[in-house]
């Protein structure tokens, strides 16, 4: 069974920086892809970034040039490094990890980002 924990939310400025990290227990087999997502109140879920386990990554247009998603396979931990951050990325960011070959999703509970000056 697979968990993920989010961390690194917070409260910044625009224009801040923050590192959300998801840290996952129990196996990912590969191949797989690991996303964040976020959920603004009122909002439809957004998919913010995806990296497969290969490497490969895609960012929503609202993010790119300012996110950058990354793994640690070692440390079984996905990261989101946040710059220039606006107070539209305001969200609840949640992690996600698609275990390809078994067709199974597995979600953590999110992490808190918000943006106010």
């Amino acid at each position: 069974q697979v968990q993920l924990v989010e961390s690194g939310g917070g409260l910044v400025q625009p224009g801040g920086s923050l590192r959300l990290s998801c840290a996952a227990s129990g196996t990912i087999y590969s191949p797989n892809v690991m996303r964040w997502y976020r959920q603004a109140p009122g909002k439809q879920r957004e998919l913010v970034a995806t990296i497969t386990s290969d490497g490969n990554t895609n960012y929503a247009d609202s993010v790119k040039g300012r996110f950058t998603i990354s793994r640690d396979n070692a440390k079984n931990t996905v990261y989101l490094q946040m710059n220039s951050l606006k107070p539209e990325d305001t969200a609840l960011y949640v992690c996600n990890a698609y275990i390809i070959l078994r067709s199974r999703d597995y979600w953590g509970q999110g992490t808190q980002v918000t943006i106010s000056p």
